[in-house]
């Protein structure tokens, strides 16, 4: 019965694979050259649809890069080239660019729809460790996804071949973002469900108290009716405004104790006089990650939100941006 191999064996084998495959993209990005180039021109200049294909593990790498393209701001879809061959060719229109991706580029069923491509008068771009193929000579721009041999030791699972089309893939996706100044906010707008959607696309009117629920007396208000304004709404603050409704300071919780701890008699002042003046504010235009990063740089847990003319129009509190993960 043939022995178990050690666990340090097995470490070193993993260690060795990863080397090789890492080996691999390092000599293919040696031998990158102006096809490259061409290719993220043409596909940013594609005025219809990015087209990839590419059967079995291949096509599992087609699929990956167009959900990565299409997250990155370019229309980007997947065709199963024997599916095409059965009438999914229909989707494919002469403003669009096609990818194919095939190791020796002599894969039947994605060569099988390069004529028919052609016809309908796509650019293709082949993805392929074979230049001299049928793929490789019938594309418009070739880019070399050559390796020496796979991971597998008897040199068939496709492992490095598919490591090295998947790095390429994403080079040319990262490469065809910048080239499109596909910014963070655009990248938020395809992916509001996730933390960063929310950081780039939630603004601060969206989650603010508002109304009623807003803390707000006059300058000359007692320091009493301050106190229970600011205890009423809940928020440990209340605004302080003049007489045409602009903010002039703000009182908190904080600031309530330490007049007690000065232990001076404040209860004959008015809000005016006790207030901090000029507080941090906040506009309802203003994303919540931005606000976010004025709370935590002032050690601050709310802000006033104001309009154009420095009027409360409401409140955001620390709470309200961590409840929202961010």
């Amino acid at each position: 019965m043939k022995r178990a191999a050690s666990p340090d064996s097995l470490t070193e084998k993993g260690r060795r694979i990863l080397l090789q495959e890492a080996e691999a993209i390092l000599r293919m990005a040696e031998r990158l050259d102006g096809s490259f180039s061409s290719a993220v021109s043409l596909l940013a200049g594609c005025k219809g649809k990015i087209i990839i294909s590419g059967m079995g593990k291949s096509g599992i790498i087609g699929q990956k890069m167009a959900a990565t393209m299409s997250s990155t701001g370019s229309t980007a879809v997947f065709l199963h080239p024997a599916e095409a061959a059965h009438g999914d060719l229909g989707i494919v229109q002469k403003h669009d660019v096609v990818i194919g991706l095939s190791k020796s580029g002599t894969t039947e069923e994605l060569n099988f729809i390069i004529p028919p491509l052609r016809q309908i008068g796509v650019k293709i771009i082949a993805m392929t460790g074979s230049r001299r193929s049928f793929l490789g000579e019938n594309a418009d721009i070739t880019l070399d996804t050559g390796i020496g041999t796979e991971a597998c030791p008897y040199d068939l699972a496709p492992t490095t071949s598919t490591t090295a089309m998947l790095a390429m893939g994403d080079a040319l996706a990262i490469a065809l973002m910048e080239e499109k100044q596909f910014t963070q906010r655009d990248f938020a707008l395809s992916h509001p469900k996730g933390a960063l959607g929310r950081r780039l696309t939630v603004r601060v009117g969206d989650i603010m108290a508002k109304g009623d629920a807003v803390p707000v007396v006059h300058e000359s208000s007692s320091l009493s009716d301050l106190i229970l304004e600011m205890t009423s709404k809940r928020y440990g603050v209340s605004a302080v405004v003049d007489s045409d409704g602009r903010l002039k300071g703000i009182f908190t919780d904080g600031d309530l104790r330490r007049l007690v701890q000065k232990g001076e008699e404040f209860l004959s002042r008015t809000a005016g006089d006790v207030m901090t003046a000029g507080p941090k504010t906040a506009g309802p235009d203003m994303l919540a990650k931005e606000c976010l990063d004025i709370l935590e740089t002032w050690r601050i847990t709310q802000l006033m939100v104001c309009d154009a003319l420095n009027r409360p129009i409401g409140l955001i509190h620390l709470h309200d941006l961590l409840t929202l993960g961010l």
